[in-house]
């Protein structure tokens, strides 16, 4: 690992992109948060305006009209399902006997957990990401590390192709303690770790407000980029692709080609034997920064693939933009809300059984309880004189069944399996025809409905399993 170059110019322009690239995607980490509230059962948090002007949230404008916000969370049986069909479809279960590096990886890390909620990430946010690094432990022994990496947490530049190959800036914010983050950046060296540790503890506070003053940053906008939770330590990971002049060395004599910095050329000047060539090179380089500006560790990718150890996929990325899966269906689940707590309503309201008793029809020697208790047990006798225009009791009983907001509701499911491509058929249900090879064809029109996400996030993993295999 090397140690950290005094070009402090240059450093202090990396860092500044980071955080305008994770300043860039604040409106994915909003679409993110609004979705994971709807999945996970909190979906009458939207801010509406109510009738004085006030911005207030729809469970507070409910109950301000005397109504229940009632929900009926069908995007999580949606995303439950589609994560049940990935692990039996595309999970092979593991027998130990496959002694490859990849499967030996894929149980220390237990991959197919990962990727079960990476899956469902990529629903909630359209966006799946995922660090994989060979980790050297201090007796020698190396091994593949794969962890998920929140969309919350990612620094990224700007991409447009689905493949992120076009990707020039990457990165990851780090909350570590502070074990780890010595572990992380001192490369072993104690005067380093000494050093680092003295960042962290000597007036950080100040020296973080002082630099961000000075890197143009807004604190209060960018205070989760810059801030760590916890009482932890917090670094910033940040991956460049750079442009290097080399000096391209063939050595006819040994049949050898090299690849050298341009500042070593002079080395072959006097040597007959090796033909030298100038190009340009391109290398990922990395470099580790403490919130305050200080450059912790710098290196180029150490492994085989020469790439980040990121693996990333943004759906569908079409101009740039992330869409996750739940969004086409919020409108029509926040409709099955609103019509299931208008029938609550409405049923609360209304009269049910009520005894319209003329205070003149009330038999001699009675009291209200009286009648009261008459009229609700069985077989029971309501004497009633008729003293004025022969009134008599009359019991009152609304009937709100021909509201049609049964077959509304009705209608919003039918439009959800439309909309979301997850019909009966694909959460097992019973089969709605008679015919084993009608509902074979359900199910596989149902499958075929879901192919973009499954083939995509297959993708994924092949992208992922492709630079795990090239760490050494």
């Amino acid at each position: 690992m090397k140690t950290p170059s005094n070009n402090n110019e240059q450093h202090a322009r990396v860092l500044r992109a980071a955080y305008q690239a994770w300043i860039n995607a604040a409106t994915l980490r909003r679409a993110r948060l609004r979705n994971k509230r709807f999945t996970y059962g909190d979906q009458w948090g939207d801010l509406v305006r109510d009738y004085n002007g006030r911005v207030i949230t729809e469970r507070e404008h409910l109950a301000n009209q005397g109504c229940e916000s009632i929900t009926n969370n069908l995007i999580r049986q949606m995303v439950k399902t589609i994560v049940g069909r990935f692990r039996s479809q595309y999970i092979k279960r593991d027998d130990g006997k496959d002694t490859s590096p990849l499967s030996q990886a894929s149980r220390d890390n237990e991959l197919d957990e990962l990727d079960s909620r990476a899956l469902e990430e990529f629903l909630i946010s359209g966006g799946c990401i995922q660090r994989g690094e060979a980790v050297h432990e201090a007796g020698g022994s190396q091994h593949v590390r794969v962890d998920n990496v929140n969309v919350n947490r990612l620094i990224a530049g700007t991409m447009n192709d689905t493949r992120a190959w076009d990707c020039e800036l990457i990165g990851q914010l780090h909350d570590l303690n502070i074990a780890q983050l010595l572990r992380r950046v001192a490369g072993g060296n104690q005067r380093k770790a000494a050093w680092v540790r003295r960042l962290y503890t000597d007036g950080a506070d100040e020296r973080l407000a002082d630099f961000t003053t000075q890197l143009g940053a807004d604190t209060q906008a960018g205070r989760d980029f810059w801030h760590a939770s916890d009482g932890k330590c917090r670094a910033i990971e940040v991956w460049t692709l750079e442009s290097r002049e080399v000096i391209v060395c063939h050595n006819r004599r040994e049949g050898t080609l090299t690849v050298e910095p341009a500042s070593a050329a002079h080395r072959f000047k006097n040597r007959p034997e090796v033909t030298t060539r100038w190009d340009i090179a391109t290398v990922w380089h990395c470099r580790w920064f403490s919130p305050m500006g200080d450059l912790l560790c710098e290196y180029d990718s150490p492994w085989q693939h020469g790439s980040h150890p990121f693996v990333i996929k943004l759906y569908p990325l079409t101009d740039g933009e992330v869409h996750g899966i739940v969004e086409d269906i919020i409108d029509t689940q926040k409709h099955v809300n609103r019509m299931i707590s208008l029938m609550d309503q409405v049923m609360r309201s209304s009269a049910k059984g009520v005894l319209l008793f003329p205070e003149t029809a009330l038999p001699d020697g009675w009291t209200w309880e009286d009648a009261r208790r008459c009229w609700s047990s069985a077989n029971g006798l309501l004497p009633y004189n008729p003293r004025y225009n022969d009134v008599k009791p009359e019991q009152v009983t609304a009937n709100n069944s021909g509201l049609g907001a049964y077959q509304m509701i009705e209608l919003q499911m039918k439009l959800f399996e439309e909309i979301s491509g997850v019909s009966g058929a694909l959460q097992g249900k019973d089969p709605t025809v008679n015919s084993a090879n009608a509902y074979q064809l359900q199910s596989e029109n149902a499958n075929i409905a879901l192919s973009d996400v499954f083939d995509t996030f297959e993708a994924f993993r092949r992208q992922r399993d492709k630079k795990i295999s090239h760490l050494g």
